[in-house]
């Protein structure tokens, strides 16, 4: 309309009438982009405190994790300390010695809830984010997976190794079944089984603990394995902490 009447202004050459149609022209076009850009504003501020809630529920899953993963290293440290303890002894339960022993040697690893910062870093979005939260706390949670650096470190003990290779495969399903692991829902190792159910020939439960007390290489590799299990067990927490910190931040900017 406004573009018709200025065509038909300038035809007549109604110079006040072309001034009054141009200024209502570049108004129209200047709200218009003003009311544009509000409405992306806001689009954005909505998606960005979407990203914040989604993120903040991630990280509770995360913490969750951290902590189970903090018991269970904690209880592997403890095994090991057992162990030596065992080993040492003149006349050592065989039982508890060949329990101990095998659960210094397990390893947990519970991958870290990462969809939504990975889709908010692939598509530009982390100036959506409210705060210095994008630049702190959080993005150092998700720089580095230490869970996942823990377990390979495990994984590759040679401890865990030799002792494995000492307990018959009969005997370590038997352990498995009542005497190691608990998982949660979703398949992921979170603890030990509390009161160990582990029935086993009591002649070949001597048998594997006098193989244990006399091969070198158990008490050797036990103390290194001692350095494995306490630096696991102060990284995770170092992970603990660290997401429950970049979580406080998030809680913070969700506040009102």
């Amino acid at each position: 309309m406004i573009l018709r009447r200025l065509s038909q202004s300038l035809k007549e050459q109604n110079w006040t009438a072309i001034w009054i149609e141009f200024v209502l022209l570049v108004a129209g076009v200047f709200l218009g982009i003003q009311v544009a850009n509000w409405n992306q504003a806001q689009a954005d501020a909505r998606l960005g405190r979407d990203y914040v809630k989604r993120l903040a529920r991630d990280l509770n899953q995360d913490l969750a994790s951290a902590r189970a993963q903090s018991a269970y290293y904690a209880a592997v440290l403890d095994s090991v300390r057992k162990t030596d303890e065992l080993l040492r002894e003149q006349d050592p339960d065989p039982r508890e010695l060949v329990i101990n022993a095998y659960r210094a040697t397990e390893i947990t690893y519970i991958a870290p809830v990462r969809a939504t910062w990975d889709q908010i870093v692939s598509s530009g979005h982390l100036g959506l984010l409210p705060g210095d939260t994008a630049s702190s706390e959080l993005a150092r949670h998700y720089a580095f997976d230490t869970a996942q650096d823990i377990y390979r470190i495990g994984l590759s003990s040679t401890f865990r190794q030799v002792i494995r290779k000492i307990i018959p495969i009969a005997m370590q399903i038997e352990m498995r079944e009542g005497c190691s692991d608990v998982r949660d829902h979703g398949g992921y190792v979170v603890g030990f089984i509390e009161h160990c159910q582990f029935d086993a020939d009591p002649k070949t439960l001597m048998a594997v603990a006098a193989e244990l007390r006399s091969n070198p290489a158990v008490a050797a590799e036990l103390r290194y394995q001692y350095s494995v299990a306490v630096s696991a067990s102060l990284n995770i927490d170092g992970v603990k902490t660290g997401t429950k910190t970049a979580l406080e931040g998030l809680e913070r900017e969700m506040a009102p």
